[in-house]
């Protein structure tokens, strides 16, 4: 069985997303995975009830109880590791990696980033598309590398950018796409491994 672990946040709609479509699709019998763990750098992300609701195993890895990034890195990695993972997915995981961390998951670990990626890496991507008067905004799934938000683009979506939009209603229209793109863009890469 490939084993999933998904980390996240915050609230875990992009990991609740993933986990709805594993269990209506039956990746356990179609795609021989499962969503074995998610793991939060926050111990108070409301994610973790969800996933626990689900029974999936949950964990804490809390950043600030550690010394510097590398310290995180390394008990993050100890906790994934624990679960075998044949893929690493961040959902709303709010935290930059190591350069090493990224290499040891190289290939096993993918990202959710709200624009139409190479456009708009790092932050605050909706009030950046506004303000550049794009007409379309969206969302891309990718490899994670080093270099951030700069992987390979396994799929994108895209919505229009309206009149009037603020952030927050692109963010909740892109969100819409990011939860249907995503768990389709883990099974295909599941498939082919």
């Amino acid at each position: 069985m490939k084993h999933i672990v998904i980390l996240i946040s915050g609230t875990g709609s992009n990991m609740a997303a993933i986990v709805r479509a594993a269990e209506r699709e039956d990746w356990a019998a179609r795609l021989g995975a499962r969503v074995a763990a998610v793991i939060s750098n926050r111990p108070d992300a409301r994610g973790l009830q969800t996933a626990q609701e689900a029974g999936i195993a949950t964990a804490v890895v809390d950043h600030r109880q550690h010394a510097d990034r590398a310290a995180f890195d390394a008990a993050l990695r100890a906790e994934i590791d624990r679960h075998q993972p044949a893929l690493v997915v961040l959902a709303g995981f709010m935290r930059i990696l190591t350069p090493g961390f990224v290499a040891h998951y190289a290939g096993r670990i993918v990202n959710i980033h709200p624009s139409l990626l190479p456009a708009f890496p790092g932050l605050h991507t909706h009030q950046r598309a506004i303000d550049m008067r794009c007409r379309v905004a969206g969302a891309t799934v990718h490899q994670v590398t080093a270099e951030l938000d700069h992987g390979a683009i396994l799929a994108q979506a895209a919505v229009p950018v309206l009149p009037g939009d603020t952030a927050d209603t692109l963010a909740a229209r892109v969100l819409t796409q990011e939860h249907l793109i995503y768990p389709r863009a883990i099974a295909e890469l599941l498939s082919k491994g």
